[in-house]
């Protein structure tokens, strides 16, 4: 375990682990998509790989526009990106969706999913305004963990707390696993067993910070006092004290001369954010990020972030937690420059022999749709895209595909999470294969819809080429033409039904419902 004796001589106390062990990094001045291929192709170099061919334009827009706001892009969006000879088409995309309401409202879903998985509640009103504010994320973890249930923007934060107040131990494990990347679980009936890291001292010490917290005529409150009282492996009885992660300590005496009341949760929040022990907070998050972007963490699993678990990129983490911290911990920024690396914009194909460890981020890993960006995909997939508004007019295409998000909600309950052993369960290959809710409703074929569009064509070539980038958001291979045709052809007696048939097998693709 490395200590920083500087810092240990001046507060005169045991820290907690260092969490890399990285050397000298590379000047805060790069721009962060740069530090990031710096990085990740020193790795590459010494492990003697060539990275994974840059995607083709249709890949990378299909790709971004699910990342960044939560559906597959518009028949016109890919046409008018793919045909663009810009030097700066994909900068300009990137800032596009980063600036459109859809941002906000994807990433109000995905941190929500996040931060509220497993209970019964939701913060997304929160978020919603606070990421339509840009707010940062130390400020979205203050309001969450210190809300004001008196001011209407800020109340539906405190639904965080509202989940998990009855069950300490609960609140506890899972602050310290989501903000922090720590699992202390295990340490609360003995120190941790694997890790040399984590005591019982670290669980209760954490667990110190909400035992004063209870809920009140529903609303949240908190005592001035409080004991946290457990028993060692040997049967000893001990006080906790209110300590963090890194070892430091709060003492709870106040001024007498202080009207303020004492509050541990200030107290937590106030200490996690010192500049001596942010790093938890700033590398966990920073590490969940990238995980989502890549699909794989640079500490995996993402709540194992202790001395025995080293990053797989040290340096890469310490300057993207660095520079997150000196730009005020703003996320929007993190997000755009890790889009505009080369490591983020990879073939997901590999053609080279063994796939390389994940790890490495030699090639883009192949990613599972979560439920909303699924839903609503599957529900812009089968629209008809003569009926869209144009990417021209982007207030009028939100508006559109905002009432598309609605109607995708209800479908987004009928899909699993992805964890990171998904796998399409049985429920959801059911609901393709007969549910009632894909042949009465996206296979419909009136109004607005894909399908009623693909019926008055005369040439099966036009209506393959049509379903094929509507739905996949590419050309069709020469292959995929003429099995498909032939299909069609077989079929000339009924060609409706044929039609529908096909956009069936293209939804319930593979190439569909992952992200790649």
């Amino acid at each position: 375990m490395r200590i920083n004796l500087p810092i240990l001589a001046l507060l005169g106390i045991a820290l907690g682990p260092s969490l890399t062990g990285a050397g000298e990094l590379f000047p805060p001045t790069l721009p962060i998509e740069e530090a990031v291929d710096r990085y990740v192709e020193a790795q590459l170099q010494e492990a003697g790989l060539q990275p994974a061919q840059p995607a083709s334009d249709a890949n990378f827009i299909r790709r971004l526009t699910l990342d960044l706001i939560g559906r597959i892009p518009t028949l016109e969006e890919t046409r008018s990106f793919v045909a663009s000879t810009k030097t700066g088409k994909r900068i300009e995309l990137t800032d596009r969706l980063l600036n459109s309401p859809a941002f906000v409202r994807h990433q109000a879903t995905e941190f929500d999913t996040l931060l509220m998985n497993g209970t019964r509640g939701s913060v997304r009103p929160y978020l919603l305004m606070a990421l339509a504010e840009g707010r940062s994320w130390d400020r979205i973890y203050r309001d969450l963990l210190l809300p004001d249930e008196s001011d209407p923007k800020l109340k539906p934060a405190a639904e965080f707390l509202h989940q998990r107040v009855r069950d300490l131990d609960k609140l506890t494990a899972e602050v310290s696993s989501l903000f922090f990347g720590v699992n202390i679980s295990c340490a609360r009936c003995h120190d941790h067993p694997l890790v040399a890291d984590w005591k019982q001292d670290h669980f209760f010490g954490m667990k110190s910070f909400f035992s004063r917290t209870y809920q009140s005529g529903g609303r949240l409150a908190e005592r001035e006092t409080g004991l946290v009282k457990f028993k060692t492996t040997k049967g000893v009885e001990r006080q906790a004290r209110l300590m963090f992660l890194t070892g430091k300590v709060v003492e709870t005496k106040t001024s007498k001369d202080s009207s303020a009341k004492f509050s541990a949760r200030a107290e937590l929040v106030k200490l996690s954010l010192q500049p001596d022990q942010r790093d938890f907070f700033a590398r966990s998050i920073v590490n969940r990020i990238w995980h989502r972007f890549f699909g794989y963490g640079l500490v995996m699993p993402l709540d194992q972030m202790h001395s025995e678990n080293a990053p797989s990129h040290p340096e890469l983490l310490d300057w993207l937690a660095r520079d997150l911290v000196e730009h005020g911990y703003d996320l929007r920024r993190l997000i755009r420059g890790l889009v505009l690396s080369r490591a983020y914009a990879r073939a997901s194909r590999w053609d080279k022999g063994e796939v390389p460890q994940p790890s490495l981020f030699a090639v883009a890993r192949v990613r599972p749709l979560t439920p909303m960006q699924l839903a609503v995909s599957l529900r812009l997939a089968v629209t008809d895209p003569q009926t869209l508004p144009a990417p021209s007019k982007p207030e009028e295409l939100d508006k559109r595909l905002q009432g598309l998000e609605a109607s995708a909600a209800s479908l987004a309950r009928l899909f699993d999470q992805p964890d990171e052993d998904f796998q399409v369960g049985v429920h959801e290959a059911l609901l393709f294969s007969n549910g009632a809710i894909i042949e009465k409703d996206l296979l419909a074929d009136g109004g607005d819809r894909l399908l009623n569009r693909l019926r008055q064509l005369t040439k099966d070539e036009e209506a393959i080429d049509l379903a094929v980038q509507t739905i996949l958001c590419r050309p069709p291979r020469d292959e995929e033409r003429k099995l498909l045709g032939e299909y069609l052809q077989q079929r000339v007696d009924r060609p409706v039904e044929a039609r529908r048939q096909m956009m069936w097998a293209l939804l319930t693709s593979a190439e569909f419902r992952f992200n790649y």
